[in-house]
């Protein structure tokens, strides 16, 4: 081979293995609304997805809530479900980067115990915002590996087709 052919192929080769990023969700003027209504709104889970793989929804994500208020404040309801843990109680703002990726910034002294992480923050990009849908995408360190989870939430009252898949 040529290095020029060799140098093309590896350029090809380079460019198919590159990690795909989803497109820039332009986040909507009254995203903070969209987040917390006039005053509060709750969002359920209704799928995670696990690097590629559709997590079972056991009892603890069927039941869980979190809820952001317009006042900064959020919250989960963990506690109220027996064997899910304590509740999430922090501080939420929106944060956008010079590249136009728009992040949920939750702000807690329980973090580092709750996502097993140093920092009293954690950044979950928002990949979609509407009235009834958020679409969140977020690291978390798993068996010792980084995971790239996304949650699809919806408000309390959409009803949700297979979300108790796999039982």
């Amino acid at each position: 081979m040529t290095l020029r052919v060799l140098a093309l192929l590896m350029i090809w080769i380079l460019a198919s293995c590159e990690d795909s990023r989803p497109e820039t969700f332009p986040l909507p003027n009254n995203a903070r609304n969209l987040i917390a209504g006039d005053s509060t709104k709750t969002w359920m889970l209704a799928k995670r997805i696990n690097g590629k793989v559709r997590m079972n929804m056991g009892d603890c994500f069927l039941h869980y809530r979190q809820t952001y208020f317009q006042d900064g404040s959020v919250a989960d309801n963990n506690a109220e479900a027996r064997d899910c843990g304590p509740s999430l109680i922090g501080k939420w703002e929106i944060t956008t980067t010079e590249k136009g990726n728009s992040y949920i910034k939750i702000t807690s002294p329980q973090l580092p115990e709750l996502l097993n992480t140093e920092k009293d923050h954690k950044f979950f990009q928002i990949q979609f915002l509407s009235e009834d849908s958020l679409v969140l995408r977020f690291s978390h360190n798993q068996y010792g590996k980084k995971q790239w989870i996304t949650d699809y939430l919806v408000t309390e009252n959409v009803a949700v087709p297979d979300r108790d898949f796999h039982h």
